[in-house]
């Protein structure tokens, strides 16, 4: 589908890089503090950005080289805990600082719009039930808004997916995620990052599938669009 957005897949990658970069902490046990696919990723998208701005540039085409790798590692273990049904648990990466956040924010700070709402097409049954986000493997998803984590399951169409409720009864669903960095009962904040992209389950490509229900369960969907705006998200 015809994009209603446009950013340049590096502009997106590096933007990306900078916001990690930005939370990543100095010392032996920067982002994540362990040796996972996820934390890894998360890792080298902190250290191209440093390569970049130091006009480093063979050192960035290693560590870019390292990424993709990262990066496959990562979906095919979202690939085989989507296949299974069982998911991997929550993997904790640190937190972008904790500076003025608005009370709601989009899902992905960088982004290229893909599917809208309401779309149809041959993968789905119906409709197009949310918005699209076209961003790399292992890009940050942000909490919407402050809530609590409803659902988190892996398998099926949805791939590794997560679900909060928000106050005012509003959910939010996080879809085809590669890694959640909640558990299913906690509380998050506005900005809070929550998981990574991927493209698990019922997906052509790397994206992440955003949805705003009025229940927790699908087939309650409105346009996420929207619903954003009418919070004060422009996108």
């Amino acid at each position: 589908m015809r994009s209603l957005r446009r950013h340049p897949l590096l502009v997106t990658v590096l933007l990306c890089a900078a916001a990690v970069l930005a939370a990543r902490p100095t010392g032996p046990s920067a982002v994540g503090g362990d040796g996972t696919a996820a934390a890894r990723v998360a890792r080298l998208y902190a250290d191209a950005a440093t390569a970049t701005a130091t006009r480093q540039d063979e050192e960035k085409q290693d560590i870019e080289a390292k990424l993709e790798r990262a990066r496959a590692q990562l979906q095919g273990e979202a690939d085989a805990s989507a296949a299974s049904g069982n998911c991997r648990g929550a993997v904790r990466l640190h937190q972008p600082p904790r500076r003025f956040t608005p009370d709601w924010v989009a899902p992905v700070e960088t982004y290229e719009l893909s599917a809208g709402f309401g779309g149809g097409g041959a993968r789905w049954a119906n409709r197009h039930t949310g918005q699209d986000f076209a961003v790399p493997i292992g890009t940050p998803v942000r909490a919407v808004g402050e809530g609590r984590v409803v659902r988190v399951s892996c398998g099926g169409a949805f791939g590794i997916q997560l679900v909060l409720q928000h106050p005012g009864g509003h959910y939010t669903q996080y879809a085809h995620l590669a890694s959640v960095a909640v558990d299913q009962g906690e509380r998050v904040a506005a900005g809070q990052w929550i998981g990574q992209s991927g493209t698990t389950g019922n997906s052509t490509g790397p994206h992440l599938h955003f949805e705003v229900r009025v229940t927790p369960e699908l087939g309650s969907g409105v346009d996420p669009l929207g619903w954003l705006r009418g919070h004060g998200v422009d996108l």
